[in-house]
């Protein structure tokens, strides 16, 4: 009968099947219940504890009329809240969007009004901020004393809601072609795939715990912190980079992925050579080698005794659609090339949609469980960037004779800064909008600390206007990382243009090449 054409599956057939994140995080609880699921500080929670408070704040979503599909708006600086209320939403069916802390007033705004939340979560540290805001009557609940009020008060929720796999999660933003964020939103389906495709590729156990110390409203936590605790480990929590901390706990605690990006990476290789101290056991290392000098990779690798990742993912398909070449300890590569990530498929695209030869750049179209499931609210993008039941990524690579992949270029122009993406268009809506500025572009250049950062080129319309002139407009408007670190003012006529009129990136770049040069 199961195989029959006209086999219906019964709604007891189709629920067997189907699993949350809440519920993978449910049976971690049913199997090592005094298991400890999250650290922070000198505060450890098991998952019997951890389960109980979830449980709990689950009701007091419930209570506050948040069902299945609402979203949930969530400005926190890293701490152990944070999961709680992301499982809760898990058990629910809610989604958290997570809001990022780093971003200038009119962005946030943005960000928070995108996703209309029926609720907003924010921690005292950022009541301040979300105050200015002035968002209107949206419920608020502030972290701390209320939180802790709120949840003694309740009576745990028994019963998860009937959560399907497809259903949202969290909504992440990412930077923005047009010059405002998006909301990335991801599934259950997709953190699950994550999950599975970093013990896979990465040889992750659920011995290997993880230390959450990049921002939460990223990927790089979110994905690994709903990963760890759905497999049973450690998640251990930490305000913010601290070199020291992350030392502390590399020496004392099996780990898998230990993320380190560009700008995170020196402090930590300075510590470990000049007191000695050793990793416990690490399963990768790293991130982003491409904007990394290789030697300093190598360098971690070897004082860490673990592979370096040489990863290419995206907010939109986690670790994928290629992170699953691991870097021997200690090794200068060669190349670097990207091998195929598991639970995914890659195709190299021309234009068109056609396939390109081998050795021909095209753009990375991916299909796979761990893509995630449109960007919120915005149907003409979607359309776009889905074409076909693909995801186009908009960055160029060529498969080689190995079957790696090279990088080749952006083909929506984009600066990768500390581990954050930052589109030109971001900056440039902000010094247009400007009437002193007639004409502005912004380019990135190779930074030793960051990777890349973003300068911008400035044609003026009034002389008066000045370097700090445009400091200020910045400041008022873009998060710190997103400002130019460095404006150069040039005539109108000086930018260089397609026949079209089209300003051409790629040579004001090399026009910025040629500078340094000259400098030296």
């Amino acid at each position: 009968m199961a195989g029959h054409k006209d086999h219906q599956l019964s709604e007891g057939i189709a629920q067997s099947g189907r699993l949350s994140v809440f519920g993978l995080f449910a049976a971690q609880v049913a199997r090592i219940p005094r298991g400890i699921a999250i650290t922070q500080d000198d505060c450890s929670w098991t998952y019997k504890a951890l389960h109980d408070r979830v449980c709990r704040f689950a009701q007091v979503l419930r209570e506050l009329g948040v069902t299945r599909g609402q979203r949930i708006a969530l400005m926190s600086e890293n701490r152990h809240e944070y999961a709680e209320i992301e499982l809760a939403a898990a058990m629910i069916g809610a989604i958290v969007a997570c809001q990022n802390w780093r971003l200038a007033e009119d962005e946030l705004r943005h960000c928070i009004e995108l996703v209309s939340p029926s609720l907003l979560i924010v921690s005292e540290r950022y009541q301040g901020v979300i105050t200015k805001l002035k968002l209107g009557s949206v419920p608020q609940i502030t972290l701390g004393d209320s939180y802790e009020a709120a949840l003694n008060a309740a009576y745990p929720l028994s019963t998860p809601a009937d959560v399907d796999p497809e259903d949202g999660l969290v909504i992440l933003y990412t930077s923005g072609t047009t010059g405002l964020p998006k909301g990335a939103l991801i599934s259950h389906r997709a953190e699950i795939a994550r999950m599975t495709v970093l013990r896979m590729d990465l040889n992750v156990t659920r011995e290997d715990g993880f230390v959450a110390w990049a921002p939460m409203f990223h990927m790089g936590s979110t994905d690994q912190v709903l990963g760890t605790l759905m497999s049973g480990a450690t998640v251990h929590i930490v305000d913010g980079f601290d070199a020291e901390r992350i030392v502390d706990i590399m020496e004392v605690f099996p780990l898998g992925w230990m993320l380190l990006m560009p700008g995170s990476i020196e402090p930590v290789v300075e510590i470990l050579e000049k007191t000695g101290r050793q990793a416990k056991s690490i399963r990768a290392v790293g991130a982003m080698i491409d904007l990394v000098p290789l030697s300093l990779a190598a360098k971690l690798s070897r004082l860490t005794n673990a592979p370096y990742l040489n990863s290419f993912g995206a907010t939109e398909t986690g670790l994928p659609p290629a992170s699953a070449m691991l870097i021997p300890p200690g090794t200068m590569p060669k190349a670097l090339s990207k091998q195929q990530s598991s639970l995914c498929y890659v195709r190299l695209l021309d234009p068109e949609g056609n396939d390109v030869p081998e050795g021909a750049p095209g753009e990375v179209a991916v299909r796979g469980p761990t893509v995630f499931s449109g960007y919120w609210n915005a149907p003409d993008v979607n359309e776009r960037d889905f074409s076909s039941g693909w995801f186009r990524m908009g960055d160029l690579f060529q498969r080689n004779k190995e079957g790696g992949f090279d990088f080749v270029d952006r083909a929506k122009y984009m600066i990768k800064s500390g581990g954050e993406n930052i589109y030109p268009a971001e900056i440039e809506r902000v010094l247009l909008s400007d009437k002193r500025i007639r004409e502005a572009v912004v380019v990135r250049r190779k930074d030793v600390r960051w990777g890349e950062v973003p300068i911008a080129f400035i044609a003026r319309a009034d002389e008066t206007l000045t370097e700090e002139d445009v400091e200020a407009l910045c400041r008022g408007a873009l998060a710190g990382y997103k400002r130019p670190k460095q404006i150069t003012f040039i005539a109108y006529d000086a930018f260089p243009r397609s026949t079209t009129g089209k300003i051409l990136r790629h040579e004001i770049e090399a026009m910025l090449r040629k500078d340094s040069r000259d400098d030296k």
